[in-house]
């Protein structure tokens, strides 16, 4: 699965390095600079999990974790230069998940990651390791693909392009987000690599179901599964 976690830092560089960071190692990653930009994020999109700053512009990350913690579950690993006792005891106690302090190792923060979501995440996906979207079944262990229990032969880059779109059939990917998620480059260049993908995958589609598009495209924006 490719894990979704939120940057919350205002701190240019560092969100920045982060975002690079964690897109080499897998993850779909969005950066909010602001405790309110974060909260006004989570109303409309879900993530797998928060990196949170405690020194933010406006609302505290203290602040800004009461308000997640009210209305989602979501784990949430606390980022700041406060070394004191005190302050993990009160993040710890108030709902996060882990606490690092600045400056930090980037590789031990991704340990603390991958532990987390190991923990929460791990058991619920294992166990279910078919992605549905109506008649269309992909087997992530077994590396196929059905629909309307006719094989649908996919390259390697079509299923991995169906599987992260499956994984999140709520979410739009840009071009620029499905590029950077599976060749961890950016997308100067190969727009029309993605857009090849894409209809290749329909007309594949399309041969054993024509009567549904189930990727959708959303004019200006990317892609999405149609549920």
């Amino acid at each position: 699965m490719n894990y979704t976690i939120l940057i919350v830092d205002d701190d240019m560089a560092i969100n920045d390095m982060l975002v690079k960071y964690l897109r080499k190692n897998g993850y779909i990653t969005y950066s909010a600079y602001s405790g309110t930009e974060a909260l006004l994020f989570l109303e409309k999109q879900k993530v797998n999990l928060i990196i949170l700053d405690l020194m933010l512009p406006g609302l505290s990350g203290e602040q800004v974790l009461a308000e997640i913690k009210k209305t989602k579950n979501v784990p949430v690993i606390g980022l700041s230069a406060k070394e004191d006792s005190k302050s993990k005891i009160f993040l710890l106690k108030n709902g996060a998940d882990d606490y690092i302090t600045k400056p930090f190792d980037i590789e031990e923060l991704l340990a603390r990651i991958e532990t987390i979501l190991r923990r929460i995440y791990e058991n619920q996906y294992t166990s279910n390791s078919l992605l549905c979207c109506g008649d269309l079944n992909l087997d992530t262990i077994g590396m196929e693909a059905t629909l309307k229990n006719q094989k649908l032969p996919l390259t390697k880059n079509e299923f991995a392009i169906l599987k992260m779109l499956m994984e999140h059939p709520q979410q739009v990917f840009t071009k620029d987000m499905i590029y950077e998620q599976l060749w961890n480059e950016t997308l100067e260049g190969t727009e029309n690599a993605i857009n090849v993908h894409i209809s290749n995958l329909r007309k594949k589609i399309a041969a054993i179901d024509n009567s549904k598009s189930y990727i959708k495209t959303v004019w200006g924006i990317g892609f999405k599964m149609d549920i």
